[in-house]
């Protein structure tokens, strides 16, 4: 048993799949090799990953699997001879393709009757023979939207194209051929500093002899040295380096022996906004921006090489040099756009098409402007800055800054409707209605901002789902998944209770659609799931409450939580099992349990009359807990009726053959199980 290393060596990978292909090469190879019997399932897997290699290390790794007994049935013994006693044609067919006779098989006494069966050992496959299957198939299914192909022959297609490939199980090679490369010993180092191949001796001797070759195999430990000597490098200059994760993750992709450079530019450039100057480094040039104890912006900036250059200054020379020049323009842009101010930008949309069969970004930003002015209503925000906002804040889209940094949509809006004299609201809500812009971003915070912003979604998903429908598969380009879940998170997060289904009837009205609003609105409720996944909720939990088809999301989030918190209660199984048991007894019932009142007089037990007065106090006590949507509180109530609930059921045969006791106990249930639907169908949770 000894470690097995795959390593694939290609031309330069695209750095934001780098990891994600990592993974799922280390995840394809080791269930594969699980599958076949020469792993165990917690065999850990080491991944590496650098623009020229993915790399896959298997600890423990058995040269051959196991042997292990085979039983294989065949006909059924009435089936398997004839009225003679001979073997008929079925027996024999099963013999042969079992390469055996039929004296060799044995017979299997089951409950369902006798077969006959094929007993042996298999023998257990070797990694040699194992693995190009296990590797072809950890290869097809990686994370890749667009394969390549190159040379001329017949060696298939990958992400970029292969020159090296190494399969080491310990010391020893496991020789196989793949896209026209034989499987072999030799890496390769650095591209510059060491291109010539590095011999891996053993499979966990790898990053060792890498490292000697100047390459960090490991992609966590070369994000640390990253981020390291980013961090060094802006305390040298007297600042704080800004380590945005994802550009860690994208330099960390683009380097296999990182090296920080700073360096600076001209600080009149200060005077351009800061969002665009940041932009320009970090989107552009993948660099990282500075800034001093305050959080302002310094004329600074720090990049990782792939090299150690014995002259710096000609690196930082360089640097400077190309960013110089993108922010020349930056700041030609920044004094162009000035001079025409939105309002008069704005007139420019109805020449853009939003989409063929909706119009223009005119006729768009008409219907969020009437939506927006609703919404302000609803959220006390200031009606006529939330219109004004609404009309102006597809106006940058045609400013040369934003045409050159599409990311700064909206952002540049608020600097252009301040330079225009807008008051402070309009500014703010322009500079906001683009968020959040992905999972996990930040929400409007002026009010006037979340009504534009859910205005502006709104109208994406009604306007989209009129002409489109739903997206299928992977495919959204108008990014209705994104909208929806934004839609969701700005009425949950914000604590805005408004009722959605009303807000989609209102965005829907232009489109003039049967069931449209309905259609969106399932749409949104079906992102849920994955939003509250995140959070720890479970799936059965979120079912019990939006079985109740709550319309107010806010309203909703508020059940959800009071359900997962009543779960946790020690009365909380009695009383998911016991709702499950009255759901059940009610459905079967029909008609009959459809009784308005409940009569004390046809009471037979003690427990029916303990159920009723404890139903009837608990009632008393809920209702202004259900009427203040405290679903906590009233989780709590319910959970006193454990002890009565139990009891009944222990007691109480519901289905009396007397008519009116059967309806009367019926009735009592349905009390009951309307009391606890006031805050979900808790009889939808899994004990």
């Amino acid at each position: 048993m000894a470690a097995l290393l795959i390593e694939i060596g290609t031309e330069e990978l695209p750095p934001r799949s780098l990891q994600a292909l990592a993974q799922s090469l280390a995840a394809g190879l080791r269930d594969g090799l699980v599958e076949a019997g020469l792993a165990d399932p917690g065999s850990p897997a080491s991944v590496f990953a650098t623009p020229r290699r993915l790399a896959v290390r298997v600890a423990e790794v058995l040269p051959k699997a196991p042997d292990r007994p085979v039983e294989r049935r065949g006909p059924a013994m009435k089936a398997a001879y004839d009225a003679d006693g001979q073997p008929t044609r079925a027996l024999r067919g099963f013999a042969e393709s079992c390469g055996v006779d039929v004296t060799a098989l044995e017979s299997l006494e089951t409950d369902k009757g006798a077969w006959l069966v094929y007993r042996h050992n298999q023998q257990g496959e070797r990694l040699t023979e194992a693995l190009p299957r296990v590797f072809d198939a950890a290869l097809k299914a990686l994370p890749i939207d667009r394969r390549m192909r190159w040379g001329t022959g017949e060696h298939g297609e990958f992400v970029r194209p292969m020159h090296w490939l190494l399969a080491l199980h310990g010391a020893d090679i496991i020789g196989f051929e793949r896209f026209g490369l034989e499987a072999g010993r030799d890496s390769r180092g650095h591209r510059f500093r060491h291109p010539q191949a590095v011999h891996i001796e053993h499979a966990d001797q790898y990053e060792t002899q890498l490292e000697n070759a100047f390459v960090l195999a490991d992609f966590a430990g070369r994000r640390d040295r990253v981020a390291h000597g980013v961090r060094e490098a802006a305390t040298a200059l007297g600042g704080q380096a800004v380590l945005d994760d994802a550009l860690l993750d994208e330099v960390t992709a683009l380097v296999e022996s990182p090296v920080a450079v700073s360096g600076n530019f001209d600080a009149d450039f200060l005077q351009v906004p800061a969002p665009v100057l940041i932009a320009a480094m970090r989107d552009h040039q993948k660099y990282f921006h500075v800034v001093d104890a305050d959080g302002h912006l310094l004329p600074h900036f720090i990049t990782v090489a792939n090299i150690d250059s014995p002259e710096p200054q000609r690196v930082r020379a360089g640097n400077e040099r190309v960013l110089r020049a993108r922010l020349a323009d930056a700041r030609y842009f920044w004094d162009s756009d000035r001079q025409q101010t939105l309002v008069e930008r704005a007139d420019g949309l109805a020449g853009v098409v939003y989409e063929k069969r909706l119009g223009t970004l005119a006729d768009k930003t008409l219907r969020v402007e009437r939506l927006a002015g609703l919404l302000a209503g609803e959220l006390d925000a200031n009606a006529t800055h939330t219109v004004r906002a609404a009309r102006l804040a597809k106006a940058d889209l045609l400013t040369h800054m934003v045409g050159e940094f599409p990311e700064l949509q909206g952002v540049m809006g608020a600097y252009y409707a301040q330079h225009d004299g807008e008051p402070a609201a309009v500014c703010t809500a322009i500079g906001e209605h683009y968020l959040p812009r992905h999972a996990g971003d930040a929400l409007p915070e002026s009010a006037e901002g979340l009504a534009l912003a859910l205005a502006d979604r709104l109208d994406t998903l009604a306007g989209i789902f009129a002409v489109a429908g739903a997206p299928g598969g992977d495919r959204d380009p108008f990014g209705l998944r994104r909208a929806a879940l934004a839609v969701a998170r700005m009425l949950i997060e914000a604590a805005l209770p408004l009722d959605l289904p009303a807000l989609l009837d209102a965005a829907a009205e232009p489109f003039a659609k049967d069931g449209l609003a309905g259609q969106v609105f399932q749409f949104v409720l079906d992102r849920l799931p994955a939003y509250y996944e995140a959070q720890g909720l479970r799936p059965d939990e979120l079912d019990a409450v939006l079985s109740l088809k709550p319309g107010r999301l806010l309203d909703m989030d508020r059940r959800l939580r009071a359900v997962a918190d009543f779960r946790r209660l020690p009365q909380a199984q009695s009383l998911v099992a016991a709702n499950k048991r009255i759901a059940n007894i009610l459905a079967k019932a029909g008609e009959e349990a459809n009784v308005a009142a409940i009569d004390p007089t046809l009471f037979e037990t003690p427990a029916e009359t303990t159920l009723a007065h404890a139903l009837a106090a608990t009632e008393q006590r809920s209702a202004p807990l259900l009427a203040d949507g405290d679903y906590v509180g009233l989780c709590h109530q319910l959970a006193t009726l454990r002890e009565a609930v139990d009891t009944f059921f222990e007691a109480v045969m519901v289905m009396a053959d007397d008519a009116a006791v059967r309806r009367n106990r019926l009735a009592l249930l349905a009390r009951l199980h309307r009391l606890f639907l006031g805050v979900a169908d808790l009889s939808r949770l899994q004990v």
